[in-house]
């Protein structure tokens, strides 16, 4: 029995079995379909993108202090009397010596003269005119003719012993003699002892004088170093008594910084050791200055030292009160993996940055910073070095975004 098949069915029949082996060979799986699917649906963020790398760096201790004046001194005055000058106002600059308050002179001046004449007078009485010779007592006039006279007396009695051995003197003569004698030695021992008294006189009138004339001096008080008049406390026609404080006068450079560092720290301490400071009130700026005190023992209630750091400050922009943020260099560098500071994203208090994967897609990572290298920041976990990261459009990007690198 033979089959006969018309063309027209046999034209069906070619064209079906062609689809059916079309759709079995070129259609994709379920699971293929998807991922196409959602590949296709994953956004697009263009981004600059960097390499984390590795290098030593030089590791600092971070610390805080508050600046204050390298010299500050409340300047009082040294006798009592009326102010009748005040030169300087808050703010003023001055140097060593300059006149901060004018005292009334006219009573201590008075006091000078009287000191002064009283000693010239004694001067003259000893025969040290001028003050400049040196205290002799034999040269003392007194002295010198009660001298002259026993040495006279003794020279006579010394005769008269001769004449009364030779029988050639009554005995009345010789001792007569004696008693002259005598009596001219004492006076010269009298006279010996007034002229030291004399001279201590002369001592106590010098002192007084010198005293005297500190008073006059101490009736201008002045300034004990360069600096700045931080306050003037009295006016003109105040009176003041020894004491009363009437000026404060503070030196601003340069400053100086007390720091507290943890006692773990202490192999890293030392004078001479380069200090970065930043304040508030200058942010971005770094101020640089060196350790010149380090305590010799650790606070046993803080386990803490305390160090001692002088800053420069001679363009006066730095101000004692002034809180700091300061580190202190170490002496050795040691690795750390860095990554640009615009790839670091902090929100909430959390910090992560954005790994781009093989795949060109975005990975994101929490990681924990370290120290600042200039523009550099220092990852101590979530990243190793050769990671790829995105360095720009962070705040767009999220875990699985697919990142188009810029060209």
């Amino acid at each position: 029995m033979s089959l006969t098949i018309s063309p027209l069915r046999l034209l069906c029949l070619s064209s079906t079995l062609a689809f059916l082996v079309a759709g079995c060979g070129g259609a994709a799986s379920p699971e293929a379909r998807t991922a196409a699917t959602a590949t296709a649906d994953v956004p697009s963020v263009t981004a600059t993108t960097s390499l984390a790398f590795e290098r030593p760096i030089s590791r600092y201790v971070a610390v805080t202090g508050t600046l204050a004046a390298q010299e500050q001194a409340d300047v009082a005055s040294e006798i009592a009397g009326r102010v009748v000058s005040t030169p300087v106002e808050r703010g003023t600059r001055v140097t060593t010596g300059s006149i901060l308050v004018q005292i009334a002179e006219t009573e201590v001046r008075a006091q000078a003269d009287e000191a002064g004449a009283n000693t010239a007078q004694l001067e003259a009485r000893l025969g040290l005119a001028g003050g400049g010779a040196a205290f002799e007592i034999d040269r003392v006039p007194e002295v010198a003719n009660a001298r002259a006279a026993a040495d006279l007396a003794q020279a006579d009695f010394d005769r008269a012993r001769m004449l009364l051995d030779r029988k050639l003197l009554p005995q009345a003569d010789f001792d007569r003699s004696r008693a002259q004698a005598d009596a001219a030695r004492r006076q010269y021992d009298i006279a010996r002892n007034g002229a030291e008294q004399q001279y201590q006189a002369l001592v106590a009138a010098r002192a007084r004088m010198t005293m005297a004339r500190k008073a006059l001096a101490d009736a201008v008080v002045r300034a004990p170093f360069d600096g700045i008049v931080d306050e003037r406390l009295v006016s003109v026609g105040d009176y003041v008594i020894r004491g009363t404080k009437v000026a404060s006068v503070m030196r601003t450079t340069p400053l100086r910084v007390e720091l507290t560092v943890p006692g773990q720290y202490l192999s890293s301490i030392a004078i001479g050791r380069s200090v970065s400071l930043e304040v508030d009130a200058y942010p971005g700026r770094t101020f640089t200055g060196l350790i010149r005190y380090v305590s010799p023992a650790v606070r046993a209630d803080s386990r803490a030292l305390i160090v001692e750091a002088v800053v420069p400050n001679e363009s006066g922009e730095l101000k004692p009160g002034l809180f700091a943020t300061a580190r202190i260099e170490q002496a050795t560098q040691t690795p750390a993996v860095l990554v640009p500071a615009v790839a670091i994203r902090t929100d909430a208090g959390v910090t992560r940055v954005f790994v781009v994967s093989r795949e060109g897609l975005a990975e994101e990572r929490i990681v924990t910073t370290g120290q600042t290298v200039d523009d550099q920041i220092e990852l101590t976990s979530g990243i190793k070095a050769g990671d790829t990261v995105a360095t720009s459009n962070v705040e767009r990007l999220a875990d699985g975004v697919r990142i188009t690198r810029e060209q």
